[in-house]
């Protein structure tokens, strides 16, 4: 069933942004502020808080424009492994270049970017090259001396004070990046130790949305928090500096954990004096837990978004992208809540269509597909391969057909369009894959619609299916994916390739 409504944005909205206004006079009007996790598309966050609004980070930041700026920190070694922002598919550094122009639409300006741990790594340099050459400011941070263990050496000049300070004016520092491990810690640090040389009193806080430190330790939103990081093993834990100094109870992760005791020590050693954070949870600014208004529908939406990162997971592993251990540590988070792969009613739905499939045995190669889709009132609509589409086609044309209102038999596409597709793909383009993709048939319903009024309004309909939940048997094509992405649907897939060959063509 459709998830019910459990966040309020616009309370978290206010009172996030009262909580930044207070750090910034804390520390004598210049604060460095780490941004943890998606400042744009969040949609883990609204995932698992049901009406989170995905971008209402960037809101924050269109309110507090004038006194910002923003640098943005990429690591070099991603940028030189070409390692892969999921949710959209395209690459850290290409993610970084859509981000600044997304910061751009939003009205806000990126000052600069800081490509970290950089060793003149041939990628990396040309994506510098690339961002110079079209008036990008940029820096490079080499690996910090001394880091983790000579602490005086890491706050010296050739610690820190190796890096090249970056001109900033405003009274907040955004530092943000693609990923985890980009180097925004030390890129704030680096300038603390910068500002306290020329006599600023700068401070340093993080913007965190998970784990939730005012939920329990058990509460489902941030066990999603330990699927969704899976791959770098964080385990939320209960903050034990916290509980010492204050004698309450608040959760934060095991990465910040072991951080704390070396962060506050450079800390002490930038400013002179003691710590003014006693414990990680005091470094964060997170005031998510006040925008859940309905615990029950907060809780259903991470059980499910658990089960979603598992079936990624498990995709993953048959991929070859992560191993065994990710895996089983994937399931055994799922495991651990009770919950099991049936309890997404969109994949037993799509099981039994790839069942119905293999009676009709109507497809090319004896692989049998099955989709299905849940739309906002609850209605389930489900698809199947055969010899002219890939199951996520017809899947998406059952369903825009459902909300247009056209009947079964009224065909949106051309039999000859999609022969000549078929020919086009086979015969002169020599590829083995004749049936057509979601990207290849969303682009020929597109031009139907020129001359049919039914494909017209069906078009009109696709961007209704935004944010429905989908499952389909078979890891998607290249163009299945792309295509359900762009229509911002929430996909699984069951770990079975698509076809019998290696190479998807």
């Amino acid at each position: 069933m459709p998830m019910k409504k459990g966040f309020d944005s616009e309370k978290y909205l206010e009172e996030q942004t009262q909580e930044i206004f207070e750090r910034v006079e804390r520390f004598n009007d210049k604060l460095y502020l780490e941004f943890g996790g998606k400042l744009l598309f969040d949609y883990h966050a609204s995932r698992v808080l049901p009406g989170f609004d995905p971008n209402v980070k960037m809101r924050l930041l269109q309110k507090l424009a004038d006194k910002i700026d923003v640098i943005m920190c990429i690591y070099a070694g991603d940028i030189e492994r070409k390692k892969i922002r999921a949710d959209f598919g395209i690459t850290y550094d290409r993610d970084a270049m859509k981000t600044i122009d997304d910061f751009k639409s939003w009205g806000v300006d990126i000052n600069s970017v800081v490509i970290t741990r950089y060793e003149d790594q041939p990628s990396a340099k040309a994506f510098k090259n690339k961002l110079e050459r079209r008036g990008v400011k940029v820096y490079t941070h080499k690996f910090t001396k001394g880091y983790p263990t000579d602490v005086d050496l890491i706050v010296s000049d050739e610690g820190y004070g190796a890096n090249p300070y970056i001109e900033t004016s405003k009274p907040i520092v955004i530092v943000t990046g693609p990923g985890p491990g980009s180097g925004k810690l030390a890129t704030c640090l680096s300038q603390m130790y910068h500002e306290h040389k020329n006599g600023v009193n700068a401070g340093y806080a993080k913007f965190e949305t998970f784990p939730i430190w005012n939920l329990p330790l058990s509460h489902k939103v941030n066990i999603a928090y330990e699927a969704a990081t899976v791959d770098l093993k964080d385990v939320n834990l209960i903050d034990h500096y916290h509980l010492e100094a204050y004698n309450e109870k608040t959760v934060n992760y095991n990465r910040d954990l072991d951080a704390f005791p070396l962060l506050r020590r450079i800390l002490e050693k930038i400013t002179g004096k003691e710590a003014f954070y006693k414990s990680p949870t005091d470094m964060g600014v997170n005031r998510a837990g006040s925008g859940i208004y309905d615990d029950e529908a907060t809780q259903n939406a991470s059980h499910h978004e658990i089960i979603r990162r598992y079936l990624r997971s498990a995709c993953e592993y048959a991929l070859g992208v992560i191993d065994k251990d990710t895996l089983e540590r994937s399931m055994l988070i799922m495991n651990n809540i009770g919950a099991k792969v049936e309890d997404r009613e969109v994949l037993v739905v799509a099981r039994q269509a790839a069942s119905d499939a293999e009676k009709d045995k109507k497809t090319n190669d004896g692989i049998f597909c099955g989709a299905a889709l849940e739309l906002e009132d609850g209605t389930m609509i489900t698809g199947k391969n055969s010899i002219l589409m890939h199951a996520s086609s017809s899947l998406i044309i059952n369903a825009v057909k459902h909300l247009a209102g056209i009947p079964d038999n009224i065909h949106l596409i051309p039999e000859n369009v999609i022969g000549s597709i078929s020919y086009l793909k086979k015969e002169v383009l020599n590829g083995k894959a004749v049936s057509l993709d979601l990207e290849e048939m969303m682009i020929a319903m597109s031009i139907s619609a020129t001359s049919n009024p039914a494909a017209e309004m069906a078009v009109k309909h696709l961007k209704d299916l935004k944010g429905c939940e989908v499952h389909i048997t078979h890891i998607p094509s290249p163009g299945d994916e792309v295509g359900m992405r762009k229509l911002g649907v929430h996909l699984t897939s069951d770990p079975v390739f698509s076809s019998k060959d290696l190479f998807f063509t």
